[in-house]
């Protein structure tokens, strides 16, 4: 198991044959020997499986090109991959229109569910049933799938009423869908599983991507990037709680525990703390771009895809310091943790 002692042990200078300083290994130490990082290589059009202990990669699975963003079912028995098809969101183009399903247990594509006409499937979404939702970029359509491991097509789909709709963040039961649209500057509330309900809209900023919710799901926080912002927002009526000016590019935005937020800024290169409150509470500089992080649920440590320098950096957070990393395929992005049964 993770300890906050194990992990503190690990810090440490100078490298190894292997690539990794000690502290990488020590963190290593820190999980689960059998612990596995699937990560999403978006420019490398693959999904990586690496050993988290280590950083050996374990084994590729080659995509069409530009897969972006990923979930997985609660029995760690499959992954869905959205085709976004296209390497940025100003990328001109139709791009992907797939849910590609990874087998985690044969490590290898089992199938692909053809989602056409919705296509640029970025957004990916599982709630605690395993119903699975991916949102179609170019048709502001949240697509679901009731039992994905076997659909071969979408079982429903609700209008988001947003442009360029890129993420979204759901609600544990599946019932409540956040969705943000780039180009209209706007966060909807819709329903996925009843298309009569109308969607409620708020503009928090300019450029709003990213949101999660609070652990009790009564406030959405989300980074408008272009306004360089984190807004609080009731996660039922959409009103502006609070607002806070924090200066770069805040592309993602995470739910660390009932006290804390975690953020990545792509034009800084940190990873900053904030409090519930939108107070920075401290800040990592980084050597790449932050894109994408997953959280070991120990709560002690944070794998951060960064592009740029292909390469996953493990993260104390405790200390909120850099105490390992290994490299990965070109542009990771998304990525899961799996950790050891």
């Amino acid at each position: 198991m993770v300890t906050r002692r194990s992990v503190i042990k690990a810090a440490g200078a100078g490298t190894l044959a292997s690539g990794l300083s000690p502290s990488a290994v020590g963190a290593a130490r820190a999980a689960e020997a059998d612990d596995v990082l699937v990560v999403v290589e978006k420019s490398g059009h693959a999904v990586g499986f690496y050993d988290a202990a280590s950083g050996r990669r374990l084994k590729t699975v080659g995509l069409p090109d530009y897969p972006h963003e990923m979930v997985v079912d609660s029995h760690r028995r499959f992954a869905y991959v959205g085709h976004y098809g296209v390497r940025m969101s100003s990328t001109v183009g139709e791009g992907g229109a797939a849910v590609f399903v990874i087998d985690l247990v044969e490590r290898s594509l089992a199938r692909t569910i053809d989602t056409r006409p919705f296509n640029r499937i970025h957004g990916m979404g599982i709630d605690r049933h395993d119903r699975l939702y991916a949102l179609s970029e170019e048709k502001a359509i949240l697509l679901g799938f009731d039992t994905p491991s076997t659909d071969q097509a979408p079982t429903r789909a609700v209008p988001t009423h947003g442009v360029k709709t890129h993420l979204f963040t759901l609600s544990r039961d599946g019932e409540r869908a956040y969705v943000t649209g780039l180009l209209s500057h706007t966060v909807s509330l819709v329903r996925p599983h009843d298309a009569s309900v109308p969607p409620l809209l708020a503009t928090p900023g300019q450029l709003p991507e990213s949101s999660c919710l609070s652990r009790d799901e009564k406030t959405l926080f989300v980074g408008a990037r272009k306004s360089s912002s984190l807004v609080a927002l009731d996660a039922r009526t959409l009103k502006t709680r609070r607002s806070r000016k924090i200066g770069g590019d805040p592309l993602r935005v995470y739910t660390l525990d009932d006290e804390r937020l975690l953020a990545t800024d792509i034009a800084a290169n940190t990873l900053t703390v904030y409090s519930t409150d939108l107070r920075p509470l401290r800040s990592l500089q980084l050597d790449g771009t932050p894109s994408a992080v997953s959280l070991h649920p120990g709560g002690t440590l944070a794998y951060v895809s960064q592009l740029g320098t292909n390469r996953i950096a493990v993260v104390d957070l405790d200390r909120l310091t850099v105490v390992g990393g290994f490299a990965t395929g070109l542009e990771p992005d998304s990525s899961v943790l799996l950790p050891a049964s």
